[in-house]
């Protein structure tokens, strides 16, 4: 498992889906954005940390009134506030 990956364990969730999100860090995971083909992920670079239910959402497990422009708007929002903490925890660095 990937540093990126283990520093999702504990951590808040960054997609946030008012109504859905169960704000439990315990089932936070990597959420990878998706565009990478059947089975495919894109890189650890392109994922959010998030909460099992958002998750479960994001991946269409469980079906909500959301349209899909709404998920990946949330999710590459949930990206941007990810790749911010791992600046700040120094798994990434620019420069």
């Amino acid at each position: 498992m990937s540093t990126m990956r283990k520093s999702a364990r504990g951590q808040e969730c960054q997609v946030r889906l008012i109504g859905i999100c169960n704000f439990n860090p315990e089932t936070t995971v990597l959420a990878h954005l998706g565009g990478g083909g059947i089975g495919m992920k894109k890189n650890d670079i392109h994922g959010a940390f998030c909460c099992s239910a958002c998750h479960d959402a994001l991946d269409g497990r469980t079906k909500y009134l959301i349209d899909k422009e709404t998920l990946e708007l949330a999710h590459r929002q949930g990206v941007e506030r990810t790749q911010d903490i791992w600046l700040k925890m120094g798994l990434i660095k620019i420069g």
